[in-house]
């Protein structure tokens, strides 16, 4: 069976959530006898076809940006090239340009769209952009839900909910490095024995904000892992409230990340809007037991992460209440290290690879067999 995903950024261009999602997905369902293909868009003149862990990454030149939205015309032509070999699409939403893509390269085979989050933030884009979202969800065949938690929440996907599922998210640590206890040790010279984590791109919804707003009367050392758009932002705003104690590392490689999962007290996640609809690095921290912090927004955070029991759950946009949440966990180092077993044993029970990739290869069997309508 061969599966064609089409989604706007993958490696080596970008390594975000759903990306990783994706990767995880090629290599758990390759496994099972999937033969993977991912058409994606890059701003690099490098190759235009890379073999990466046994499946095949096809790169399209990006042509222009319309509000962060990527636009091609050759990835149309590709689409539909690479659609003839394939037995399903699976498309991950959301990106306006994929939704008009499948239309115009004429896609009739059949099709799933994981529906990764709602668009939040682009009010006046999305009236322009909702009929076109509503007939490409309308003519998929199946959509997937991330979690049990954004499909009772989301306004689009209730309109859906006929020919909707729910297959969450899967982590493989195998396929994590194990990084060498030299390498962890410059870590601790660096950050200290014992720091709360956060780890994802910076970005507007991840709630930075939130947290430095909550380290302002805390001395807790905290350690930042990633890039992205509003980083000097973050940066600017710590030395504000005089942070010497917030540790800003920049984007490192996967062996530097998983020693800081490995090393780390407790995991911060404090997003506070609906465009965090799981949190992939919310759960690596789960699978390398650790205690969490995160906001209850009505999405896949607070269903890896049980209030009071796998970690700590508070309103969004609440510093006050990140901060003592914070306090509680640092002050109770027993009942901290309780939850992050607690963690553990919750990610191996819902939220491994294989899992997920079983769910899917099931998927995609009912879709190529025609069922996928009906059964979902």
């Amino acid at each position: 069976m061969r599966v064609l995903h089409f989604y706007k950024t993958y490696y080596p261009d970008t390594w975000g959530g759903i990306e990783q999602v994706i990767r995880q997905l090629c290599v758990g369902t390759g496994r099972l006898g999937v033969r993977n293909e991912v058409l994606t868009l890059t701003r690099d003149s490098g190759p235009a076809r890379i073999e990466f862990e046994g499946h095949t990454v096809h790169r399209a030149r990006l042509d222009f940006e319309i509000a962060s939205t990527g636009f091609s015309a050759g990835a149309i032509r590709q689409l539909a090239r690479l659609a003839r070999d394939a037995d399903v699409i699976h498309y991950h939403f959301p990106w306006p340009f994929m939704d008009l893509a499948h239309f115009l390269a004429r896609i009739d085979k059949p099709s799933v769209v994981t529906y990764h989050s709602d668009i939040v933030r682009q009010k006046n884009l999305l009236r322009v952009y909702g009929p076109l979202k509503r007939g490409f969800l309308r003519d998929v065949d199946t959509i997937v839900a991330t979690s049990p938690n954004y499909l009772a929440s989301s306004p689009v996907l209730k309109r859906f909910e006929h020919k909707t599922r729910t297959i969450t998210y899967g982590l493989d640590k195998t396929i994590y490095p194990r990084p060498p206890e030299s390498l962890k040790d410059q870590w601790r010279a660096r950050c200290g024995e014992r720091f709360f984590l956060f780890v994802g791109v910076l970005r507007y919804y991840k709630g930075l904000h939130i947290l430095l707003d909550a380290m302002a009367n805390l001395d807790y050392p905290v350690v930042i892992v990633g890039a992205g758009p509003i980083e000097q932002e973050l940066k600017e705003h710590a030395r504000r409230l005089g942070l010497t104690h917030v540790i800003f590392v920049g984007a490192v490689e996967e062996l530097d990340k998983v020693a800081l999962l490995e090393l780390s007290y407790a995991m911060v996640f404090p997003s506070h809007l609906r465009s965090e609809a799981f949190g992939i690095s919310l759960l690596e921290g789960a699978m390398y037991g650790k205690p969490m912090i995160s906001s209850e927004i009505g999405t896949g955070t607070t269903y890896i992460n049980i209030d009071n029991e796998t970690g700590l759950v508070v309103p969004p946009d609440d510093p006050a209440a990140f901060g003592a949440a914070m306090r509680t966990l640092w002050e109770q180092p027993e009942r901290a290290a309780e939850m992050g077993r607690r963690a553990e044993a919750r990610y191996w029970e819902l939220f491994t690879a294989e899992t997920m990739a079983r769910n899917y290869h099931a998927l995609y069997a009912e879709l190529a067999a025609g069922r996928g309508r009906s059964a979902a």
